[in-house]
């Protein structure tokens, strides 16, 4: 009688959903009626009654795909998986958990990507026996149900991910997970998994040798089981007591328990084969009046080839036609065979393919926190190298010191480009690289590279050649600074491999269209030259030409990989011609928009002009907790007649600016206390005028928005090079007034 009022609550409710599909205003009531349906499929799916609920869920699974409820559409298909999984089919199973993980992670849902990845797990461990697959889908559904606060959820699929481990035989592992499920099922009150848990941690300690850890953690897990009538869960916890028992040459408690796990499990396998029962005679009827009625048109064709050969004719016709008609259908059932497999291992790489890129994306971002913290921790003690080399050199040291301090200021400049240059490789990759465009002439700007590298040459006894193209125009708007650090790269590299030689350095014009020139560029030396082999990988970071090159030459192989990185962003292409023994040739080409404007002439002199009077008055605040980096900043100001008071702490220099009216602050970031940022935040919330530079050895790249945020007016890296010092702080107290007057 249960089951006749169950089947009308199901005819009642797809009659509902049809009325409810007809009647587009009542939204409302079809995903009402969606979701009764779905909570009827569970009612059958736990009474064993999968093929009634897979009719209703397929039923239920047209109306969300008609009213486009894609959320619901994704819950159907996950549900679907579940029944294929209770009714042998994996592949099927698989191909609906693809499809529901598409949906949902469209659409954020991480709520229901938590359960399809668990059943993702439960699929590849219990039908495939693929552990490890399963292991990394346990992990998606953890991190996806904790980030969602799941908490009674998170227990079930450790203890799932466990189970993964102990048949890779990793039992500690397992032992861990383990334990961890026991405390989060306690809190939760998931009794049906604390039970389990603690069974299979006993499970898990037998194999580590730990027999009566493992007895009490069975005995505990049992008694849940027997408590909240978990038949299921109390048959296993039967089985493990009589393994531990056997293990101990415990005969008679062995054969005990072991009996409990046979009877149990008889039962639960009477249950399981009645309900069975009924759902396939449900799901059989039709097919037994199909053979009825099949019958009976047998009979009725055997009476008319009686009657006529035209009959007989036809039945040969009939026969060959379903003949044939069987053959296609058996083809085609093949054909979709291979196909269904094809897409499920197609679907199945994808989802290896996404995980594989969430890890990528990882350690991305990781390998960028790594560099951040590296450079910043690197550059601080820099600041203080660099300084304090100049300023001794400043200072008249002995003749037989001066040699000394070079040197030390070449091995803390060599430093400092090898950090830049690793930041720089790290943004490109990164794509965090801007064009940053302004007027500048050409070939000025070229000389002033080849007239800064001279030194260089004339150390190799090199001699630097440079042909401008006559009918070439000299002033553009672009990016001067990159194509000077390319230009600085590929003629310091032709240096540096040619001794007692010549570099060409040559620019002039392929063609020209509205203004836009594709120039050429050239670097030819007679160097050493590269083999045909090395020159392959030549742009690959960290990339020379031997071993030996890097002992003999220097370098840091970064470059040429900067060099190929920066024109890609400014849209050209480079070349390379080279011959072992008989020189090299760089040759890039870009587009680079041709100006008529007039460039005006910089100022380069700061402070020159200005009286010690106006000087003695301006106030600066320098906010730094490195002692050292103090005492630097505080001698190179001086050094510019410019006075200031030194705070070492952020909250100091708030109180500072409220009783003092400074003209500058050069605010550090990292400081004990509250940092350089929320010392600013603070600042700003009473004083909107004041200028605050950000003193730095933080990347800036990547905290660019903070810095905004906080009210800073600029930015200062350390280290830093005098004259851009010198010109920030003369824009910021003198340069106003000056062009004022």
């Amino acid at each position: 009688m249960s089951r006749i009022i169950h089947i009308l609550f199901s005819i009642s409710l797809l009659i509902s959903l049809q009325a409810s599909a007809q009647n587009p205003d009542d939204l409302e009531g079809i995903k009402n009626t969606i979701n009764q349906t779905i909570m009827l499929a569970d009612l059958d799916a736990e009474r064993g009654n999968y093929y009634i609920a897979e009719t209703e869920l397929e039923r239920v699974l047209e109306t969300a795909i008609e009213i486009k409820d894609q959320k619901e559409v994704a819950r159907i298909y996950t549900k679907l998986a579940k029944l294929k999984y209770f009714l042998e089919e994996p592949e099927k199973a698989l191909l609906y958990l693809t499809k529901a993980a598409g949906i949902q992670r469209i659409l954020t849902d991480k709520i229901n990507l938590a359960e399809t990845y668990n059943w993702y797990g439960l699929v590849y461990a219990n039908k495939k026996k693929d552990y490890t697959s399963a292991i990394e889908n346990y992990e998606l559904a953890i991190k996806y149900a904790e980030e969602e606060e799941i908490d009674a959820f998170v227990p079930i699929v450790i203890l799932n991910k466990a189970l993964a481990h102990m048949e890779l035989n990793e039992y500690k592992t397992a032992n861990r997970l383990l334990e961890r499920a026991i405390v989060l099922s306690k809190n939760n009150k998931v009794n049906e998994t604390l039970s389990a848990s603690y069974i299979n941690n006993g499970q898990a300690l037998l194999n580590l040798g730990r027999f009566e850890k493992a007895i009490s953690q069975t005995q505990e897990g049992i008694k849940i089981a027997e408590d909240k009538d978990y038949p299921y869960v109390r048959s296993q916890g039967y089985l493990v007591m009589s393994n531990i028992y056997k293990e101990n040459n415990q005969a008679d408690k062995a054969y005990t328990f072991l009996n409990k796990h046979l009877k149990t499990s008889d039962s639960i396998l009477e249950i399981k084969r009645g309900k069975l029962e009924l759902d396939d005679s449900a799901k059989l009827t039709p097919n037994r009046n199909l053979e009825e009625i099949n019958k009976k048109l047998a009979e009725d064709l055997k009476e008319e080839q009686k009657a006529n050969e035209l009959g007989r004719l036809t039945t040969i016709l009939s026969i060959a036609l379903i003949t044939i008609l069987s053959l296609l259908t058996l083809s085609l059932y093949k054909n979709n065979n291979i196909r269904l497999k094809t897409n499920n291992m197609l679907h199945k790489k994808n989802d290896e393919l996404i995980v594989a890129k969430e890890k990528a994306e990882l350690a991305s971002r990781t390998k960028a926190n790594f560099l951040s913290t590296v450079t910043h921790e690197l550059r601080t003690p820099l600041y203080a190298v660099t300084g304090l080399t100049n300023m001794l050199l400043d200072e008249n040291p002995k003749p037989e010191q001066v040699q000394h301090l070079k040197s030390l200021r070449f091995s803390g400049d060599y430093l400092l480009t090898f950090i830049n240059d690793i930041l720089q490789i790290n943004k490109i990759e990164a794509n965090k690289v801007e064009i940053e465009p302004e007027l500048f002439n050409l070939k000025t700007k070229i000389e002033n590279v080849i007239s800064a590298l001279t030194n260089q040459a004339n150390d190799n006894n090199v001699k630097l050649h440079f042909e401008f193209d006559q009918g070439l125009p000299v002033n553009y708007n672009a990016d001067q600074l990159k194509i000077s650090q390319i230009l600085i790269n590929l003629i310091g590299n032709s240096i540096k491999f040619t001794k007692d030689g010549d570099i060409w350095v040559r620019v002039y014009k392929i063609d020209e269209k509205d203004g836009l020139y594709n120039i050429r560029f050239e670097v030819e030396d007679n160097g050493i030259g590269i083999t045909k082999e090395k020159q392959e990988h030549m742009f690959e970071s960290f990339s020379q030409g031997s071993i030996q090159i890097n002992r003999k030459y220097g370098g840091t192989g970064l470059g040429l990989s900067i060099v190929k990185g920066l024109i890609d962003i400014l849209k050209g292409k480079i070349y390379l011609i080279s011959e072992l023994g008989k020189g090299t040739t760089f040759y890039f080409e870009l587009p680079m928009q041709h100006s008529k404007e007039t460039i005006k002439a910089q100022k380069t002199e700061y402070f020159k002009d200005i009286s010690e009077m106006e000087l003695s008055n301006i106030q600066i605040l320098v906010v730094e907790d490195n002692k050292i980096n103090q005492m630097i900043t505080k001698k190179i100001l001086n050094k510019m007649k410019l006075n200031c008071e030194v705070v070492d702490n952020g909250e100091a220099a708030v109180e500072k600016v409220k009783t003092t009216d400074y003209d500058v602050v050069l605010m550090d970031i990292h400081m004990p206390g509250i940092s350089g940022l929320e010392a600013t935040k603070r600042i700003r919330a009473f004083n909107q005028e004041l200028t605050i530079f950000a003193l730095t050895a933080v990347t800036i790249e990547d905290k660019m928005h903070e810095f905004d945020e906080a009210g800073f007016d600029d930015i200062i890296s350390k280290p830093f090079k005098q004259a851009d010092f010198e010109k920030k702080l003369y824009n910021a107290l003198i340069g106003d007034k000056a062009t004022a007057s």
